[in-house]
């Protein structure tokens, strides 16, 4: 008897990953279906990536022409899908210049470099201390993940990244006592993904911009989850004001396609130089093609006032669900964590019984990011049957 797609990948995949006990084939706008034929309703968008849902005729048609014309070319040579994509982004955001890698780990740990040399080129050599938060996910590969304050997810592969010091999130006066002369970049999430759903308020990231100011340190916003229109603005910078030096940006962006992004201001950029940093695939024409969909979309007005309005709707309907167990609903646009006083695993497992597909930021939060472009009538289905899920599991 021939294997199943889970005895396949147990056999032959690194066990990196808790998955779900089925196999998902096919997707349509905000609509999976796995093998079997059974349908679920997408509130994780593969973890705020899928802002357009699946199966965007938009997406499919820029990437099969790209693709059956020019599909890959290295970063020796031109390519105007990759010009055009940097423009876009520049003129969409506070950034005069764009790099490309291909994740958001890539992005951090980009932005990790570039800071690091605009601090000796500017100051000199000794200016090199990185500050991050409590509750923060920058990703895992060595530098990300020395930004990245999880003991489960750092204690395996000590020693890290030196020079990183961590405080509170949202602490203005915890920021101050550990930014100085010596740090030379503060990381920071608008909106913490993984860490629960937590926007940052105005006066913290007010503070870090003004003690960037101060010390000659360079603010670096970590976008990669609650860009991109997730929270009903382009950038969740937009809804403080506060301008960052730098910004990396991911998930979304490339529609399904791996792409990252560190945008900088000119005076990052200009410390530079040919050779400092490179890859291989990063803004080949086919993301970059299919990233140029994306962000023309997501960026339309009408766009971002719907994603405003479906997220209210959405938080309004999960405020009515009136359950014991709820703590808190927050969060911005369609970027929402409903908070539970138990874990929420068993919420999750029964979702896919009930055909809906959720994911958590933390044990006790479910983290709600369903394709930006769902449907009111999804949004009242899905609350209707979170609630249904809620009275089974917890009755």
């Amino acid at each position: 008897m021939a294997e199943t797609i889970p005895e396949k990948t147990a056999r032959y995949v690194l066990n990196t990953y808790a998955r779900a006990p089925f196999v998902l084939v096919q997707g349509q706008g905000a609509l999976l279906t796995d093998s079997d034929g059974k349908t679920y309703l997408d509130f994780a968008a593969g973890i705020s990536v899928n802002a357009l849902g699946h199966a965007d005729q938009d997406l499919v048609t820029a990437v099969s022409e790209q693709i059956a014309t020019l599909g890959h070319v290295c970063n020796l040579f031109y390519s105007a899908p990759q010009a055009e994509l940097a423009e876009l982004l520049c003129q969409h955001s506070f950034a005069d210049k764009v790099y490309f890698a291909n994740s958001g780990a890539e992005a951090v740990e980009a932005a990790i470099k570039f800071a690091r040399k605009y601090a000796r080129e500017t100051y000199g050599p000794g200016k090199t201390g990185l500050v991050a938060f409590t509750g923060a996910f920058h990703g895992r590969t060595a530098g990300a993940l020395a930004l990245t304050a999880r003991e489960k997810y750092q204690a395996p592969f000590r020693p890290l990244l030196p020079g990183v010091t961590f405080a509170p999130f949202n602490d203005p006066a915890a920021a101050e006592k550990v930014i100085g002369p010596e740090t030379c970049a503060v990381f920071v999430e608008p909106v913490q993904g993984e860490g629960g759903i937590h926007p940052a308020t105005p006066a913290f990231l007010q503070t870090l911009r003004a003690l960037c100011d101060q010390y000659g340190a360079l603010l670096i916003f970590d976008e990669i989850q609650c860009g991109m229109g997730r929270t009903g603005k382009l950038w969740a910078y937009e809804h403080v004001g506060v301008q960052p030096d730098m910004m990396t940006v991911a998930k979304a962006l490339g529609g399904g396609l791996p792409i990252g992004a560190t945008l900088l201001t000119e005076r990052v950029a200009e410390v530079m130089a040919v050779g400092d940093h490179g890859s291989t695939f990063a803004g080949g024409p086919v993301v970059c093609r299919a990233a140029q969909v994306v962000l023309s979309r997501v960026s339309q007005p009408e766009f971002l006032a719907q994603v405003t309005h479906k997220g209210a709707l959405l938080k309004e309907r999960l405020c009515e669900l009136n359950s014991p167990h709820l703590v808190e609903v927050r969060g911005l646009g369609l970027m929402i964590g409903v908070e539970f006083d138990r874990d929420v695993a068993p919420l999750i497992q029964a979702g896919h019984a009930h055909g809906v597909l959720m994911i958590n930021a933390g044990p006790r939060v479910l983290r709600l990011l369903p394709p930006l472009i769902i449907s009111e009538a999804q949004i009242e289905q899905f609350v209707t049957i979170l609630r249904r899920i809620l009275q089974e599991t917890w009755a």
